[in-house]
């Protein structure tokens, strides 16, 4: 029986240090109680932060030192939850965090509006008053920004307390699938009973026996269809509370409200879509040459994240693997992997699966903590490419938190998924370089291809879906469990055109979490386009590259996503970056023509 460990058979090595935080949860408890009382402190500041420049430096000051402590507060909760996501004392730690954090936010919301009351004179003699009000300079400059999507102090108060609800629909899904859903086990080839989670599912999808991946991906995919009804409601609902969130902020469109947070033009989403479908053919040709080298008939769902090499591929254990990252990342310079290594060394990755934990991987942390990552490692090169990926953000935030204040520490997904990336195509380079074992390499340009195809073109479906799925709600239209599944359909058949698209690969779409933080998707599209171009840079110029790779990793959010990108050499403004990266993919898969045939 193949079953998954419980947290408390894995060795300590292996799991974060989330003690580094609050030794105790007592001490959580006099953490969270103590930036309670101080959230109150901001109203003795509504209606006045304006008055004066000292008035609003300790205002912006008051505000980031309570929002620091509580993002502290609500990340060890969180995390807590994640080890095990049915442990009822965590998940309501986690509630009242982000109770908390939203009663901070809505404290706090009277200030952009206030400070939209100045011109952008007024706020530069005011720095010249008091020359520390500097550093809130480009914060100002965005609040200026959004003065046309900013209500009255009344209404921004409203909208922080209603987020919480807002959000809600994310986290009934989170735990719906997580820790309710319960998968079938299936028997493998050798008679032994496999569970199926939300962890391994797709490394099941890799087993070399097409007839038990058939039977994974049929009970996986009808434990979806059992609560078919419930996901479409919260989906639905989540949707129309991005559409109405919009709507109150005096956006025409869901779409146009969250590309605007960040500063980035709507075009740049219709470009990515648009030169994507320019080059759909490549992915037909990926399909095609799966279905050779697993020589099918025909490509069925379940065949899909089969490795062109036909086999799961070398067994690779998790000390191994960081030794590969940590040495990848050389052309990045010293400091850059050192820092890498200590981190490992340091408790920073919780490495394992275990019953209840958190599906899925990401870096996690604070301004004001070491970086923490979640893991679910699979022995296998899939699981090093994700902690190549997710040492990427936290080596993001790191280098950040060096050089930036706090007010520019939450740096944009935009530009996020660019370092995470970078740290893959460095790991793919270094691999390619470096291991002499054929099949090895084999297994790593397939990794290479299959993260083109599931980062680049499958997100770039997801963000079709679901831009999509808003439109339809914009414009009245029910978004009911039978639309939704015709419109992923519709989309999988655009994107997977000689593969078969069967009736269950129509519910996909209510396996992906991320659609519950809508327009989000379309930046690991945009991003592994960015990374490309940014290694193929240093790879070629050297130090000077990395340089300005690490200068652009250090601005944090200091500038908008478009301008700290031109910092690093690339303009996301254009199709050239996108076009280079799926040259690229093309190039990847000649090669592995030229070794099937």
């Amino acid at each position: 029986m193949s079953s998954v460990s419980e947290r408390s058979e894995i060795d300590a090595e292996y799991k974060w240090d989330l003690e580094s935080i609050y030794a105790t949860d007592d001490d959580w408890e006099d953490a969270y109680e103590a930036v309670a009382e101080r959230v109150d402190e901001l109203e003795a500041y509504e209606g006045r932060a304006t008055e004066s420049a000292e008035t609003l430096l300790e205002t912006l000051e008051l505000r980031d030192e309570i929002m620091r402590e509580v993002s502290t507060v609500a990340a060890y909760a969180r995390m807590r939850r994640d080890e095990d996501t049915t442990n009822q004392q965590y998940q309501a730690l986690t509630a009242r965090s982000q109770s908390l954090a939203a009663d901070a936010r809505s404290a706090a919301s009277f200030i952009d509006p206030e400070i939209q009351t100045l011109t952008r004179e007024e706020f530069d003699a005011m720095v010249e008053a008091v020359p520390a009000l500097e550093t809130y300079d480009h914060y100002v400059d965005d609040v200026l920004r959004m003065k046309p999507h900013t209500r009255s102090a009344e209404v921004e108060e409203l909208l922080a307390d209603l987020s919480e609800v807002t959000g809600a629909t994310g986290e009934v899904y989170q735990m719906l699938s997580n820790a309710d859903m319960t998968f079938p086990t299936v028997e493998d080839p050798q008679g032994d009973s496999v569970e199926i989670t939300q962890s391994n599912f797709t490394n099941l999808l890799k087993r070399p026996d097409r007839d038990f991946r058939r039977r994974v991906y049929e009970g996986y995919f009808d434990e979806w269809e059992s609560v078919r009804n419930t996901v479409a409601a919260s989906y639905k609902n989540s949707v129309k509370a991005d559409v109405k969130t919009a709507r109150a902020r005096n956006y025409d469109t869901a779409r146009e409200a969250a590309l605007d947070g960040p500063n980035v033009p709507a075009a740049v989403y219709d470009t990515l879509v648009d030169t994507v479908h320019d080059n759909i053919d490549e992915l037909h040709r990926h399909a095609e040459l799966k279905r050779r080298a697993l020589d099918v008939d025909e490509l069925e769902m379940w065949d899909l994240y089969m490795p062109l090499t036909g086999d799961e591929g070398p067994d690779l254990e998790y000390d191994r693997a960081t030794e590969h990252v940590v040495e990848a990342l050389a052309p990045l310079g010293e400091t850059y992997q050192s820092r890498v290594a200590e981190g490992l060394d340091s408790q920073w990755v919780d490495v394992y699966e275990n019953e209840g934990k958190q599906s899925g991987a990401y870096s996690g942390g604070t301004y004001d903590t070491q970086p923490f990552i979640l893991l679910n490692y699979q022995h296998d090169i899939s699981s090093m490419y994700t902690l190549a990926h997710e040492l990427g953000h936290s080596m993001h935030s790191e280098l950040t938190t060096d050089e930036q204040p706090y007010i520019y520490s939450n740096y944009e997904i935009f530009v996020a998924e660019v370092a995470s990336t970078v740290n893959e195509a460095l790991l793919t380079n270094h691999l390619l370089e470096t291991v002499d074992d054929p099949e090895f390499r084999k297994h790593v340009l397939n990794e290479f291809l299959e993260r083109v195809r599931s980062t680049l073109y499958r997100q770039t479906l997801f963000a079709e879906f679901e831009h999509e799925a808003h439109r339809l709600e914009e414009d009245g239209e029910p978004l009911t469990a039978d639309r939704l599944d015709d419109l992923y359909r519709g989309l999988k058949e655009d994107y997977y055109e000689p593969a078969a698209i069967d009736d269950r690969i129509a519910r996909e779409w209510m396996r992906i979490p991320h659609f519950y933080r809508a327009f989000y998707v379309y930046q690991y599209a945009t991003g592994i386009s960015a990374a490309l171009a940014i290694v193929d840079d240093v790879l070629e110029n050297g130090e000077s590259a990395a340089e300005d790779y690490l200068d652009f990793l250090q601005r944090g959010s200091r500038e908008y996503p478009l301008e700290l990108l031109r910092i690093a050499g690339v303009d996301m403004s254009s199709s050239e970056p996108i076009d280079r990266a799926l040259e690229t993919y093309g190039d990847r898969l000649s090669e592995f023509e030229s070794l099937l045939d």
